[in-house]
Formats: structure tokens, sequence, C-alpha cells
């Protein structure tokens, strides 16, 4: 069975308040992740037997999330009941303005309307229309430093997908989406690890239950339970998803989960998670050699958090893993350079060329960590090159910061004749 939900509660209080940010993206490795970093939060969360389940219909059943890219508006507002058409299409107006203040009016006002009115006046996909608005509002909420109330916005809209009977497929997979948004937020903003823990498994274990649903295999999927790991991720690889789904916004919740265990130091249900995600990245769609530009330069980024996962594993193993993970991520990063249509699609490109700089800096540091000087050195010099083609400031600074400490490195090992020697060299 899957695992139960992390939480049955109707409302969540936020301990302490969330506190207002003027920036919350994520510092190099900007190209590092999926979505936006947060810091490593202390103390581990204690639903083992929880988890326990969650990776095993995981490793065998083989499906996993979805929809992080739903956050999109109808572009059409007739499809609206008209109580709420107006301040929509005012709101809407206001966000493409830059004026989030009077946007979050208008939005709010939509919002309020929106709950007085029967489900059947939004016609098809009714949830899908009202937690649309609720998405809107909350994105110009948070960004007006008003995370708190983005938040309760957020979790009120998961709370009536999740009481709903009858959900189409897409508007489950808002609900994915929500909370996996909610995860994020609960991360960044530092409400805790359960906090974090509890949305971010939700959005996994639900998109487990949607995608078995849709797919037409799911008996066999399920009868698979016993076979081996790497089987297990070739199913979800080579799952065929619904129209309406992305293999990016499957992977994306993936990352997330993913990453919250790395930071809690569950290394084994973050390897677990980003293998299964880096899958279904690279899988090449029906009649097709390559995956996407945009799948394959996110699948880099992952083999890149790989590699920085694998380091924190046992000695000496764990160089060699990350060293062949980070230069599997440059590979493919080198070999999507070459593919047709690889410059037409400029921001799938610039995507793996922002990467390309965080994977040779990562690799010059693991370089650097195996004592091999020469080889650490062309590679930081080689990030810090990259860093300045992409207009990585930050990427640049570390890269001149790592080069400078390998040249101390050198002269602190150097023998005193030979420092001289040099001395004399540079100066003749």
């Amino acid at each position: 069975m899957l695992a139960r939900l992390a939480s049955k509660r109707h409302t969540l209080a936020l301990k302490p308040p969330i506190r207002p940010r003027t920036a919350i993206t994520a510092r190099i490795p900007t190209c590092r992740t999926l979505s936006t970093n947060a810091g490593s939060t202390a103390g581990a969360p204690t639903a083992s037997a929880r988890v326990s389940t969650l990776f095993g219909v995981l490793m065998a059943v083989g499906v996993a999330s979805t929809a992080y890219g739903v956050y999109q508006f109808y572009s059409t507002f007739t499809m609206w009941p008209p109580e709420v058409r107006g301040d929509l299409r005012a709101g809407i107006k206001a966000k493409n303005q830059g004026d989030l203040d009077l946007s979050a009016r208008y939005l709010q006002r939509a919002w309020e309307t929106a709950q007085t009115l029967p489900l059947s006046a939004f016609a098809s996909e009714p949830h899908l229309k009202l937690s649309g608005i609720a998405v809107v509002l909350a994105e110009a909420l948070e960004g007006t430093n008003r995370p708190q109330e983005a938040y309760d916005i957020y979790s009120a809209a998961l709370l009536q997908l999740r009481a709903a009977k009858d959900l189409s497929g897409r508007e489950r997979m808002r609900a994915v989406a929500i909370s996996h948004k909610l995860g994020e937020m609960a991360e960044v903003y530092q409400q805790g690890p359960e906090e974090a823990e509890q949305w971010l498994t939700f959005a996994v274990e639900e998109v487990l239950r949607v995608l078995k649903d849709e797919a037409n295999g799911g008996k066999e999927a399920v009868q698979n339970m016993g076979a081996p790991e790497g089987e297990a991720g070739s199913m979800l690889a080579e799952l065929d998803l619904p129209w309406w789904v992305r293999k990016i916004d499957v992977a994306a919740p993936l990352e997330a989960l993913g990453r919250f265990y790395a930071n809690e130091g569950k290394n084994e249900y973050a390897v677990t998670l980003y293998l299964q995600a880096i899958g279904m990245l690279m899988q090449p769609p029906p009649n097709e050699k390559n995956a996407s530009i945009e799948d394959r330069c996110r699948g880099a980024q992952l083999m890149n958090n790989l590699s920085d996962l694998m380091v924190r594993g046992p000695p000496p193993t764990n160089l060699k893993y990350a060293e062949n993970w980070a230069r599997q991520a440059q590979g493919v990063i080198e070999k999507t350079r070459t593919l047709p249509g690889a410059q037409k699609d400029v921001e799938g490109m610039a995507l793996c060329e922002q990467t390309l700089a965080a994977v040779l800096y990562n690799l010059g540091a693991l370089l650097e960590m195996g004592g091999k000087y020469d080889a650490a050195q062309r590679s930081f010099q080689e990030s810090l090159e990259q860093a300045k083609k992409t207009g990585m400031r930050t990427g640049a600074m570390e890269a001149r910061s790592a080069l400078r400490r390998l040249e101390r490195t050198a002269k602190a090992s150097s023998p005193p004749g030979n420092a001289a020697s040099d001395a004399g060299a540079k100066a003749a």
C-alpha cells in the first residue's frame, strides 16, 4: 500500500511566524538544483516506517511526481464566471505591469468571491480554476514580501483539493504542484523539517497514485514489486506519461524531496530519488534518439547534485563515485551542445552552460580533495572561463578563490630552493 499521508490536520500553525525576505533565490550553485535551494535544517524526521513504505513503493512501482510547472494562468478570461472575471483581468494586468500590491488586492477579491460561488459556475474542472486563482494570488503576495499570507492561501487551496471528490488528473496534479511549493516555502522560510517533509512527501505520494491510475500498465507495475532496483528505475523512465505531464514536472518534486533528505543526512533516500529523476529526464521520447535539450540539461543538473551527495559516502570510493557523476554530467552537456536544434533552444542551452560552470567547479574540488592539483587547477580555470562566459559573477569569484587557494598550497609545499628559483625566473 502507499504510505499514509503525513498529516490529517486541516490547518497548520507556523512557528515561528514567517519573516519576509527580499530574495529567496539560490546562490551558486544556482544551476545545481531544479528549484530554490534551502539550507540544511537540524533534526531528522521520525516517521521512518512511512518513509520506508514510500521508498518501497517508489522503487517497486517506478512511478513518480508532477506538475511543478502547472503554475500558469489561463490566457483567456471567458472561461471564468462573470462574478470574478473583472477582478481577475485587473489583477493579472496589474501583475504584468509590476504593481504587485494592486494585483494582490484585485486577486484577493476574486478569490473571496470565488469561494461564494457554486462549483457549477466554473463548469469543467472547477478545482483547477479555483486553485489557479489561489496560485496567482499567492505568487503576488510572496512577491510583496508577505510570505505568511501566501503560505495560508496555498494551504487553503490544497485543503480544498484534498477534500474534493472525483478530481480530474490535472486537478490532482495541481494538488501535487501546490504541495511541492509549500514544501519549498517551508524550507526557505525555516519552518522546520517536519513541515517541509509532510508537504514534499505528499507531493511524491500523490503523484505515485495519480500516474498509477493513469498508466495503462498500472497493474503490471504493482506485480513487479519484487523487481531489482535497476529494473524499477527503468520502469519509471519508460512510463508513458499523460499528455498533460512533462518529464520535468515529474522530476522536480522528486528532486525536491531528494534534496530535503540529503539535507537531513538520509543519503540513501536522496540517492534513490535523484536516480529516479535522472532516469526519467534522460529517457528519450518514443521514436527519438535523445531526450529534449531542456530535459538533458536538467538531468545534468541532477547528476551534479548526485556527485555532491556521493562525496558524503565512505572513503575512498566516495571520491571515485562523485568524480564519475561529475564527469558524466560534463559529458551530457558537451554532447547536448552537438545535438540538432541545440543552438535554437536558447533557454535550454543557457541552462546547460550555467550548469557546466558548476560541474567544472565541483570537479575541480573533487580533484583537489584527491590530491590531483594540476588537474584541479585546469578544472577551476575552465570553470572560471565558463562562469565569465555565462555572466555568473558569483561562480567566477568562487573559481578565482579556488585558484588562489591552489597557488598558496603549491607555494607552501615547494622546497625553499625551488621557490627561490621560481621567484628568480618570474623576475627575469
